[in-house]
């Protein structure tokens, strides 16, 4: 329990996970059990070094030290995961050790069933895709807006949501993704009520908007608005260490949690690690402190600054909400009038020391984040400043190039009947019509280009450089 002081009074904030670890930590043991190195004792010294004495002896599983078990919930990860709930606005949290993805993977195989339809945005990570590959269930396509000056997908529109509902009576679930990765917020707020119009249950792979509920600037999560089933990637963006999430039920939640929860259980490791429990506890309890609070207060006054500094550019532009949709205002996409997105990636990180996000033919993304300083981003500035002003070359750019369509796919075989089929590996040049058998996707953000039953087109091989072979039904 941490003690924080806030107009000269003392809060308590809880985090039951990491005062457990810390309670071991200051009463050693023996041990003669796993994990093997025995609190560091057993790994290679330059590694020791690397990480710390500390970390290596609080690196143990939920099955010693009365740390609680993960599945089922007990104890300290019990108290943890009733606290996130209240945090996050939710029924029931589940934290999960391997990303989104397996939250992702226990709804698609928990929740979903062979031939059932379940209506999906084409750009979902793949996670989603393999969870209906597990489960035989079936997706059925929602197209979201396209900008094409910026070379992303856009918004998903509740018309076409509606349009979906109204025209399949035999859609079982509606699964989107907001925001995208690029930051671009849909209405939920209007397809929540219409699938619940429709009786269907709606979830939400929240996977990039974890500090939604802990900032009344950012916009407002899926969760307040009736979603059933919401995902944070907490490790994305809120603090946690990588492969660290949450999954959230809903109060009034049409779907059967304890399904989920026994799907949780085939998908994760009998031996969770307690320091990634332990982050997503600690992320948790830094978002409600008064620290964290203005830590995130940092982020978007940050974000509003380098967005500001843009607008006063000639060359280099960023991704506004001007056409009806919303935007994180924390995630600055950009591009560069003459520059690709790689191309500018490039020179910020040879010539400047700057890492990004991510870069694509059109543009790159900036996080503001929670550890980013003021004086981080006046940096990131005067280094795009001279950018802008300088005259740097991009060999690769081509006016008319093209980005990554919303290519419509030609299904010929389900995704699970493709997955399993026999198959066999060409090369990429004469996969042109034959049946996709795998998932190519690039990651991040993980969306992806072909899936397992889908017609393998000419189209599709500007996007696939990075393939000499494909594997294709035999």
């Amino acid at each position: 329990m941490t003690n924080v002081t806030k107009n000269n009074k003392s809060i308590k904030i809880k985090a039951p996970i990491v005062e457990a670890l810390k309670q071991a930590y200051e009463n050693p043991t023996y041990q003669f059990h796993i994990p093997g190195h025995t609190k560091g004792n057993g790994v290679l010294p330059d590694f020791k070094k690397l990480v710390g004495s500390k970390a290596l002896s609080i690196d143990t599983t939920d099955e010693f030290d009365n740390l609680g078990t993960l599945h089922p919930a007990t104890g300290p990860i019990k108290e943890a995961q009733e606290l996130a709930a209240k945090a996050f606005g939710a029924k029931k949290t589940f934290f999960l050790l391997n990303g989104s993805t397996a939250g992702n993977l226990a709804i698609g195989m928990g929740l979903t069933k062979k031939g059932q339809r379940i209506l999906t945005n084409r750009n979902c990570h793949r996670s989603i895709l393999t969870g209906l590959i597990i489960s035989g269930a079936e997706p059925l396509w929602l197209v979201p807006k396209r900008f094409d000056d910026w070379g992303i997908w856009g918004n998903i529109t509740p018309e076409s949501v509606e349009e979906a509902l109204s025209s399949h009576d035999d859609i079982s679930m509606v699964w989107i993704t907001n925001p995208t990765y690029e930051g671009v917020v849909s209405d939920v707020k209007s397809i929540s009520a219409i699938c619940k119009k429709y009786r269907v249950p709606l979830v939400v792979d929240e996977a990039h908007a974890c500090l939604w509920n802990f900032n009344k600037h950012l916009p407002t999560p899926a969760l307040q608005f009736g979603a059933d089933i919401v995902i944070h990637s907490l490790h994305k963006t809120g603090g946690s260490m990588s492969q660290s999430s949450m999954l959230h039920v809903s109060e009034n939640s049409m779907i059967d949690a304890d399904a989920l929860e026994k799907s949780l259980k085939l998908l994760h490791t009998t031996s969770p690690s307690l320091i990634l429990l332990a982050s997503l506890d600690a992320a948790r309890a830094n978002l409600e402190s008064p620290k964290g609070k203005k830590q995130l207060e940092r982020a978007i006054s940050n974000a509003k600054y380098l967005r500001s500094e843009i607008d006063k550019m000639e060359h280099i532009h960023h991704l506004k909400p001007d056409f009806g949709y919303m935007t994180d205002v924390t995630k600055v996409f950009i591009r560069a009038d003459g520059l690709s997105g790689k191309r500018l990636e490039s020179i910020l990180e040879i010539e400047f020391g700057i890492e990004v996000e991510s870069a694509s033919d059109a543009g790159l993304l900036l996080l503001s984040n929670l550890g980013n300083t003021r004086s981080d981003m006046q940096y990131l500035v005067k280094c795009l400043q001279m950018i802008d002003q300088s005259h740097y070359s991009d060999i690769c750019y081509l006016e008319n190039k093209k980005h990554m369509p919303m290519l419509t796919p030609i299904i010929k075989m389900s995704l699970r009947e493709a997955f399993y089929s026999e198959k066999e590996t060409i090369p990429k040049d004469l996969s042109v019509g034959r049946i996709s058998a795998e998932v190519i996707a690039e990651c991040p953000p993980g969306i992806a280009v072909l899936l397992p039953g889908e017609l393998i087109t000419a189209e599709h091989l500007p996007y696939l450089t990075d393939y000499d072979f494909i594997e294709v039904i035999k």
